[in-house]
């Protein structure tokens, strides 16, 4: 295969639609969820993850599997955890079975505040995927999007 390969120039052109459906979408709810409750897609989606943690055995996330399901580094979601607990969205404490480890809870000022932009960041959403809809590029991503039925 050579770079001017069809198939590597097809496959090379969906990652970039796929790549423009998510920045137009992400750059939707950023505007939508910045206006209307001083939240970024990171923090939402971070407090989003950690409100779904629960007490049962793995019910807690580990740092790495935060930043995993963030799609952060580690490092970068240990700062976004920081503005949230200095915001008092956030708390901190030591894991009770092995005190090397730190767990993050949403506080309920944080679980008030995710309940208020959760229908922002749907209807941000939607309209996003609506108008990328339009485009005939888009529009099969938009439809697979649509499709998906992962679990949260």
């Amino acid at each position: 295969m050579t770079a001017t390969d069809p198939a590597l120039t097809a496959l090379a052109q969906g990652w970039c639609a796929l790549s423009l459906l998510h920045g137009r979408i992400e750059a939707h709810i950023e505007r939508a969820l910045q206006s209307g409750h001083d939240l970024s897609v990171r923090e939402y989606s971070l407090l989003d993850v950690l409100s779904r943690q629960h007490s049962g055995e793995g019910g807690h996330l580990q740092m790495k599997q935060v930043a995993d399901a963030v799609v952060l580094s580690q490092s970068a979601t240990t700062r976004l955890v920081t503005r949230l607990e200095d915001r008092g969205l956030l708390s901190r404490y030591l894991c009770p079975t092995d005190r090397r480890g730190i767990y993050t809870d949403v506080t309920e000022a944080g679980l008030t505040l995710l309940d208020e932009a959760r229908p922002t960041n749907d209807k941000a959403l939607r309209q996003a995927l609506d108008e990328a809809a339009t485009n005939p590029e888009l529009a099969p991503l938009v439809r697979a999007v649509e499709t998906l039925r992962i679990p949260a």
